[in-house]
C-alpha cells in the first residue's frame, strides 16, 4: 500500500500549497462564475446598421421597416449617401450599410432583379455573417411577397400564387442546439479546456515543487516510482471528483445547455480524461522542472490546444498531420466524445474511439512519468 502514502501526501499538498490551490480550486470556481458571462445571451441581437434608401419608394421604405423589425438588426440610421455611412462605420457607431438602389421597385414590379447591397464589418465575424443573413432573409422575403402582388395583378389565381413564388417550403431544425445560439456551441468545449487547464498547471506545480514524502531512510524507504505516479493520480481524481460534475453537469444545467446524455457515461469519459491530464502534468514537470517554466509552458500551450480541440475550427480543415499530434492532447478526444455523449445523447459504445483514446493516453502518459521519476532519483 505504498502507493497510499504518496496519495495522502499529494493530497496534502493540494490543499495546503497556495499556488496550486489557488489553481485548482478557487480558480476552477471563478471560472464557473466569470468565464460563462459573455455567452449568456446565446445569439448577436439588434446590430445596429444604416440604410441608405436611393429609391425613395414605397417598397425600399418597406424594406427598411422589415430589417428593423427583426431581432438581429437595428436600422439605427436611414443616411443619405454611401460615404456618409462609411464614416459611421469608421465611428463604430453602426456595423453594417444596406445600399437600396434607384429604381428598385419599379424594377420588382416588372419582375427584374433589383439587386442590393450589402456592407458588413468583417473584423467580427458573428457581426458579419448576422448582418447578412438577415438582409438575405428579409430581402428574399419581400422579394416573394411583390412578386406574389404582381402575379395577382397580372390574372394569375392567388390560390396558386404561394406555390409559384415559393415551390418548396423549407423547415430549418436546429438539431442539439435549438436556439442556435453560441453559449450552446462553445460552453460544454471550452469547460473540458478549462478542466485540462487548470489541471495540468496546478500537476505540473506539485511536480517541480518539494514533495513532503520521508526521505530520511534513502530511496528504500520511499514509495517506488510506479506508486508514487499512481498514488499522485488518484489524488488529482478525488479533487476532481467535486470539480468535474460541477462543470460537466451542474453548469451545463444552470446555463441551459441541452442535455439529453447519461451522467454516468459522462463521468466513464471523464475519469480516463482526468487521469491522462495528471501524468501529462507529470511529465511536463519532469522536463520544465522549476514553477515557472511549467506555468509559462503551460501559458503558451493554451491557445495552440484551444484551436487543436477542434471546435473552434473544423478539424477537417486542419492539416492530416497536425490532426495526428492534436491526438496526444487529453482535450481533443475528451471534448469530441464528452459533447457527443452529454448533447447528442450518445452511450459509451457510440464514441468506444475517443474512449479508448483516452485511456491509452492515461496509460502511455503514466508510463512516461513512471520512467521520468525512476531516472530523476537515479
Amino acid at each position: 500500500m505504498s502507493w497510499l502514502i504518496a496519495f495522502r501526501d499529494e493530497l496534502h499538498r493540494i490543499i495546503t500549497l497556495r499556488p496550486v490551490f489557488s489553481i485548482l480550486i478557487l480558480g476552477a470556481l471563478i471560472y464557473t462564475v466569470f468565464y460563462p458571462q459573455p455567452y449568456l445571451s446565446e445569439a448577436l441581437r439588434n446590430v445596429p446598421i444604416a440604410v441608405v434608401d436611393q429609391d425613395g419608394t414605397t417598397a425600399s421604405r418597406q424594406l427598411a421597416r422589415h430589417l428593423d423589425a427583426t431581432p438581429d438588426v437595428t436600422v439605427a440610421m436611414v443616411l443619405p449617401d454611401l460615404a456618409t455611412a462609411e464614416q459611421e462605420v469608421f465611428k463604430r457607431n453602426i456595423f453594417g450599410i444596406v445600399v437600396i438602389p434607384q429604381f428598385f421597385e419599379r424594377e420588382l414590379l416588372h419582375g427584374r432583379p433589383s439587386p442590393i447591397a450589402v456592407y458588413s464589418d468583417a473584423s467580427y465575424f458573428l457581426i458579419y455573417q448576422r448582418v447578412s443573413m438577415t438582409v438575405a432573409a428579409v430581402t428574399r422575403t419581400l422579394g416573394a411577397e411583390i412578386e406574389a402582388a404582381r402575379l395577382v395583378g397580372l390574372g394569375v389565381d392567388p390560390n396558386i400564387v404561394p406555390a409559384v413564388v415559393q415551390p418548396v417550403q423549407l423547415t430549418a431544425v436546429p438539431l442539439f442546439n435549438p436556439q442556435g445560439g453560441y453559449a450552446t456551441y462553445v460552453l460544454p468545449a471550452a469547460f473540458i479546456l478549462i478542466l485540462q487547464q487548470t489541471l495540468l498547471i496546478a500537476t505540473g506545480l506539485l511536480g517541480t515543487l518539494p514533495d513532503g514524502l520521508d526521505r530520511s531512510g534513502g530511496r528504500d524507504q520511499l514509495p517506488s516510482a510506479l506508486a508514487t505516479v499512481l498514488g499522485k493520480c488518484l489524488a488529482y481524481l478525488v479533487v476532481e471528483a467535486a470539480i468535474v460534475p460541477l462543470y460537466l453537469i451542474v453548469l451545463p444545467f444552470l446555463y441551459g445547455v441541452p442535455r439529453l446524455g447519461s451522467i454516468w457515461s459522462v463521468m466513464a469519459l471523464a475519469v480516463p480524461f482526468i487521469l491522462s491530464v495528471g501524468a501529462l502534468g507529470l511529465v511536463l514537470a519532469s522536463v520544465f522542472r522549476t514553477p515557472l517554466a511549467v506555468q509559462l509552458a503551460a501559458a503558451a500551450l493554451g491557445l495552440p490546444l484551444f484551436f487543436l480541440a477542434g471546435f473552434s475550427w473544423p478539424a477537417e480543415a486542419i492539416p492530416h498531420g497536425i490532426r495526428l499530434l492534436a491526438k496526444l492532447v487529453p482535450s481533443t478526444a475528451a471534448i469530441d466524445g464528452i459533447v457527443r455523449v452529454s448533447q447528442m445523447g450518445a452511450s459509451v459504445a457510440d464514441v468506444k474511439g475517443q474512449f479508448v483514446t483516452l485511456w491509452l493516453l492515461a496509460l502511455g502518459f503514466g508510463a512516461l512519468a513512471v520512467f521520468l521519476e525512476t531516472r530523476k532519483r537515479s
